[in-house]
């Protein structure tokens, strides 16, 4: 890195992408531990996801160039694509590991910066309206995503169907937003001869406002949950009368 750090480069995506350490590219490994994080350790709620993996898409042959060039655009992106689910797997195994055995913990433990229990009740509240499917649609909501294989775990889901619900929503997140990235790239400059790099800082605002909005609009609408009803509502789940994973 060449240029001063700045602190409000952690909440751009293109930082990361062109992270180099030492003069050596470690973008990719970057990504990939970005994914992880966000959807398998609840601090990793306020790390960039769906901008992080457009922005991937468009800059693939960067990125696979790092690490093994395929020197084919359709190829690169495929497999970008496929590390990036498989990161993502991996991260929602370990949310629902961590959910399993930390139990009520979650619920009694005080706010601190990197966790707010308003967001582990959020997602409850998510799962209890949309049950095993909640899974898939969590992938694509910031916030609720990183608490999702959580919540899952505190309930104990069947791991068989959290993992058919896990690789199912990995596989079509990560698949959609990169090649996303990648495609409308290559439409923007062969249609309009425009390269979407040049416009970094619209796309990030844009995919925020869009991804963020149903999750502003559920904390608006929501009930207001108290300390002591957490408690009730987890302690309930372990005790088998909630049932949050219809058939």
């Amino acid at each position: 890195m060449e240029k001063g750090f700045n602190w409000m480069q952690l909440v751009n995506p293109e930082f990361y992408i062109n992270l180099h350490v030492a003069g050596v590219p470690v973008g990719i490994y970057v990504v990939l531990f970005i994914v992880f994080a966000e959807t398998g350790l609840f601090a990793g709620f306020f790390l960039p996801g769906d901008s992080l993996l457009f922005l991937a898409g468009i800059y693939s042959d960067s990125l696979m160039s790092t690490v093994f060039d395929l020197g084919n655009g359709f190829l690169n992106v495929t497999v970008l694509a496929a590390m990036v689910a498989a990161a993502g797997i991996v991260g929602n195994m370990f949310g629902y590991w961590f959910g399993y055995k930390s139990g009520t913990y979650l619920y009694k433990k005080e706010d601190t910066f990197l966790f707010k229990k308003k967001y582990l009740i959020q997602a409850h509240e998510f799962f209890e309206k949309h049950g095993g499917r909640a899974i898939i649609f969590a992938r694509f909501l910031p916030i609720v995503r990183t608490f999702a294989p959580i919540i899952a775990g505190i309930v104990k889901m069947d791991k068989k169907r959290f993992m058919a619900y896990n690789i199912a929503s990995s596989i079509l997140w990560a698949f959609a937003m990169i090649f996303a990235g990648h495609y409308l790239n290559e439409l923007f400059k062969v249609q309009f001869d425009i390269d979407l790099k040049a416009h970094i800082e619209k796309i990030v605002i844009g995919i925020v406002l869009i991804t963020t909005f149903p999750v502003l609009l559920n904390m608006l609408k929501g009930k207001k949950v108290t300390e002591q009803e957490a408690i009730e509502e987890a302690n309930d789940d372990n005790n088998g009368d909630a049932n949050i994973f219809p058939n």
